[in-house]
């Protein structure tokens, strides 16, 4: 893949942004008429990608969209795109036809032939959930204008996975809870997430481990739901409880050691400005360490959109783009170093 990227989500002057890296919202959408993609035939999935492509890229979706093949992408394209959130580790490791088709500004996303025809997701910086729903509603009602989706008048959208029957939507956050994890308090979390019927899952999502001290935080539960009581229970009553949960959390912190909590900082700093060799895992909670001093007003001579775009950077595949050609491990620790030293010079 060539060109520039964009970081549209990486805002962090966006509502709530010391604490909500991101939102998303995302539909599960099926085509009438063929199977769901684990049953079809290899010809039906290259007919839904040629359908998918002429409804996506026909005009009227959103501006610059491109579409990727990604059966003829490199792994090290594909594993970008996981990096970049645009496309699900699921979809990148399958061995089937299947594509992408991305916004220009990176936004907006639509994968094909993943565990349904169609996902379709909207990315934002912060919490912005009202907006990006809005948004999203108005693609989904572009491309039902052009193709009949499997409905059923009882159980409403029909998806591959149960759990997405009804309605189809996934709202998720990304959160930095940093002093949750540090307080010993991040298990409660999980325990009210449970009770809610909430998903808490890793910086990639499903299957992955929290990084950085990220946690995404979604939906389990559409079949019964209307998308506006979902998108209200999590606005409205969620997660405000859990910013509130983390803010007192930080308080903490700041009031027993502060001290401690400069030291923690100030180490984390000097590694980060002066190391040759950096794993990916440490460089994570080392910038975790800077964000939260810069969310707490410690650090005012550091850029926090700088931090938000380093989680990214320092991912492999963005340091073999950079480097525009492959990496060893070892080369990837050397070259991971070096950007995160030259960004905190």
């Amino acid at each position: 893949m060539e060109g520039h990227f964009n970081e549209p989500w990486l805002d962090a002057s966006a509502p709530h942004g010391e604490v909500v890296l991101s939102c998303r919202a995302r539909l599960a959408r099926n085509i009438a008429g063929f199977p769901f993609v684990n049953h079809a035939t290899a010809a039906q999935r290259k007919e839904l990608l040629r359908v998918a492509r002429q409804v996506l890229l026909g005009g009227g979706l959103s501006s610059g969209m491109i579409w990727v093949d990604l059966g003829r992408a490199t792994e090290h394209d594909r594993r970008l795109l996981v990096e970049r959130h645009l496309i699900s580790k699921n979809l990148a490791d399958s061995d089937i036809d299947r594509a992408v088709a991305i916004s220009g500004d990176e936004s907006l996303s639509v994968m094909v032939n993943e565990e349904d025809h169609l996902r379709i997701q909207i990315l934002a910086a912060g919490l912005q959930l009202e907006s990006i729903h809005e948004r999203l509603n108005e693609i989904d009602d572009h491309v039902e204008g052009k193709v009949d989706y499997a409905f059923s008048r009882r159980w409403g959208y029909l998806t591959a996975c149960p759990t997405n029957v009804g309605t189809g939507i996934r709202f998720s956050v990304m959160m930095h809870l940093p002093a949750l994890k540090i307080t010993n308090e991040i298990d409660r979390v999980r325990r009210a997430a449970k009770d809610l019927h909430l998903a808490v899952r890793g910086y990639y999502g499903e299957g992955s481990e929290s990084a950085g001290d990220f946690y995404q935080i979604s939906n389990q539960v559409t079949l019964g739901r209307s998308e506006e009581e979902l998108l209200g229970e999590l606005k409205d009553k969620i997660l405000p409880r859990i910013i509130e949960y983390e803010q007192q959390a930080r308080r903490v912190l700041v009031e027993r050691n502060e001290t401690l909590l400069d030291d923690r900082t100030q180490r984390a700093l000097g590694i980060l400005r002066s190391a040759r060799l950096l794993g990916a895992e440490e460089a994570m909670k080392l910038l975790s360490r800077v964000r939260l001093a810069i969310a707490l007003g410690r650090l005012p001579e550091i850029d926090p959109r700088v931090v938000n775009q380093l989680f990214l950077q320092v991912q492999p595949a963005h340091l073999q783009f950079q480097a525009e050609r492959p990496l060893s491990a070892e080369q990837l620790r050397v070259t991971r170093a070096t950007i995160v030293r030259k960004a905190f010079a």
